[in-house]
C-alpha cells in the first residue's frame, strides 16, 4: 500500500484569486490593505491561505475616498421618449387602475361605517366651486387669445399639413419620413403630399355636447342631434362659472335634496333675496376673424408675439388641469370621445375598433389633460435651420405643435419639454458619421 502524500497549499504563482472574489467593481473577498511610506505606498492582499502579495505603488497613484459627493438632481429628464400612439385595436389605459379604485373604494366605505352621511361637497351638490370661477374665466380668454396669436405667428412661421392625412410640420418644407397612411399611400411608398393647413389642425378642437344642467338626465341617443356640440374646453369653463348667453346653464343657489341613489329635487330658493352681480365675471375676449389677422411687422414683434402665445399655452394647459380636478371630465377608452359630466352620454356613436360589440356605446373612464388638450407632437427643427433628413431620424427630438411654432418664432425654449426635444443630442454630418455611433 502507497503512503498517501498531502499536496502542499497551492502557492500564488499557481492558483489565480476566485473569479467569485469580483462583485461588480468591488472585492468582496480579498482586501487591500494600504500603508503609506514616503513616496510609495504598500499594498498587502490578503486571499488564501499562502496566498499573498505586496506590491509597492507611487502614493500619488491611490485612490482615496471622497469625503463629500455633489448630487445634482433636475426635475426633468435628460432625454424622454416620444408619447406613445396607441392603436386603433388597443384600449387607452385608465389613469388610476381598476385595482387602487376599488382599493379605495373600500377604504372609503369601512371609514364612512357607523358615521353620519357627510353632505356632498360642490360641485356634486349642484353649487359651483368659488374658487375656480377665476381660473375659469382665465382658461377661456387664455385660448381666444392663443388661437388669435396662432393665426398671426402662422404668417410668419411656415406650417405645412398632408393632403391625405392629418400630419403636420413646421418648416418651410415639409419632413422626408415616409409615414403617411392616407388615401393612396401605397403608390407614394408613404411618402406625403404636403400643403398649407389652418391653425384647427395645430390646435385641434375637440367638442363635447353642452349640457344645460351638469346634473340633469344623460343624453340620450335619439337627442344626439339635437343637443349643440361645442368645444370640449369651453364646455368646462361653462360648468366651472362662465356665462355665455348663447349657451345657457342652469345655476342654483341651493344644494340639491337627495331623495335616492340616483334621484334628487332642487331646493326652494323663493326666500333667496336677489342676486348680487358676480364679483368674479370678467369681460371675455373674442376670437378676430380672419381680415382683422395682421402678420408681426418686425422681428422683435414676432419674438414678442411668440412669448406671449407660449404663455397663453402653459396658462390654457395649467388651467384645465385644475379644473379637471374639480369638475368630472370623461372620455371613451376606445375613440377620442370627451363628454364634460360626471357620467358619459348615451348616444352609440362610436365606431372605434369592435364597436358593433358594443352597440356603438362609448366606454367611459376618466380623462386626462391630453384627451382635453391634445398636445400635437410634430419633429423638432435643429437650430443649425438645416432639413431633416431620413436616415438621421433617431437623432431628431419632437415637441408640441404650438410649442414648435413658438420657438421658431423666437421664444426661450421651456424646460419641460427639453427632454423630448433632445437638444443635447449631436446630430451627424452623414450618414457615415451616423453608422459610427454606437
Amino acid at each position: 500500500m502507497r503512503p498517501s502524500t498531502q499536496l502542499p497549499p497551492p502557492t500564488c504563482s499557481s492558483r489565480l484569486p476566485q473569479l467569485r472574489s469580483f462583485v461588480g467593481l468591488r472585492w468582496s473577498a480579498p482586501r487591500f490593505q494600504v500603508r503609506e511610506r514616503p513616496g510609495v505606498a504598500v499594498a498587502v492582499l490578503n486571499g488564501t491561505p499562502g496566498c499573498s502579495f505586496r506590491l509597492g505603488v507611487p502614493a500619488l497613484t491611490v485612490c482615496r475616498p471622497h469625503q463629500r459627493a455633489t448630487v445634482i438632481r433636475n426635475e426633468h429628464a435628460q432625454n424622454a421618449d416620444f408619447p406613445k400612439k396607441y392603436a386603433k385595436r388597443e384600449k387607452k389605459p385608465f389613469p388610476i387602475p381598476v385595482l387602487e379604485l376599488r382599493r379605495r373604494a373600500k377604504e372609503r366605505m369601512k371609514a364612512a361605517q357607523g358615521k353620519p352621511k357627510r353632505p356632498l361637497p360642490p360641485p356634486k351638490n349642484g353649487m359651483l366651486v368659488r374658487k375656480l370661477m377665476p381660473v375659469a374665466y382665465e382658461v377661456y380668454n387664455a385660448r381666444i387669445l392663443l388661437i388669435n396669436n396662432l393665426r398671426k405667428l402662422m404668417k410668419v412661421v411656415p406650417v405645412k399639413g398632408c393632403k391625405y392625412c392629418s400630419e403636420i410640420h413646421v418648416g418651410s418644407v415639409g419632413h422626408p419620413f415616409r409615414t403617411c397612411r392616407g388615401m393612396l399611400s401605397d403608390q407614394r411608398r408613404g411618402g406625403h403630399d404636403w400643403g398649407s393647413t389652418s391653425v384647427e389642425a395645430v390646435f385641434l378642437p375637440v367638442e363635447a355636447y353642452h349640457l344645460e344642467d351638469r346634473l340633469g338626465k344623460r343624453i340620450p341617443h335619439d337627442l344626439r342631434f339635437a343637443v349643440p356640440r361645442i368645444p370640449a374646453l369651453v364646455e368646462l369653463c361653462i360648468q366651472a362659472g362662465v356665462d355665455i348667453p348663447e349657451y345657457p346653464t342652469k345655476r342654483r343657489r341651493k344644494p340639491i335634496i337627495k331623495i335616492g341613489r340616483n334621484e334628487f329635487v332642487d331646493a326652494n330658493e323663493d326666500d333667496l333675496p336677489e342676486p348680487e352681480p358676480d364679483r368674479f365675471k370678467r369681460t371675455l375676449l373674442e376670437e378676430l376673424h380672419h381680415d382683422e389677422i395682421i402678420a408681426p411687422s418686425s422681428p422683435e414683434d414676432t419674438v414678442a408675439l411668440a412669448e406671449e402665445t407660449l404663455e397663453a399655452w402653459e396658462t390654457v394647459r395649467d388651467g384645465a388641469l385644475k379644473l379637471m380636478k374639480g369638475y368630472a371630465v370623461r372620455v371613451c377608452g376606445y375613440c377620442p370621445e370627451v363628454h364634460i359630466g360626471p357620467t358619459g352620454h348615451k348616444a352609440r356613436n362610436c365606431g372605434a375598433f369592435k364597436h358593433q360589440q358594443r352597440n356603438g356605446q362609448h366606454g367611459w373612464q376618466a380623462a386626462v389633460l391630453d384627451d382635453l388638450i391634445p398636445p400635437r407632437y410634430v419633429w423638432h427643427m435643429p437650430e443649425s435651420g438645416e432639413e431633416l433628413q431620413r436616415e438621421l431620424k433617431t437623432f431628431y427630438g419632437q415637441a408640441p405643435a404650438v410649442v414648435e411654432i413658438c420657438i421658431q418664432g423666437g421664444a426661450k425654449v421651456p424646460e419641460k419639454y427639453k427632454a423630448t426635444m433632445r437638444l443635447d443630442i449631436g446630430i451627424p454630418s452623414s450618414l457615415r458619421e451616423a453608422e459610427m455611433v454606437i
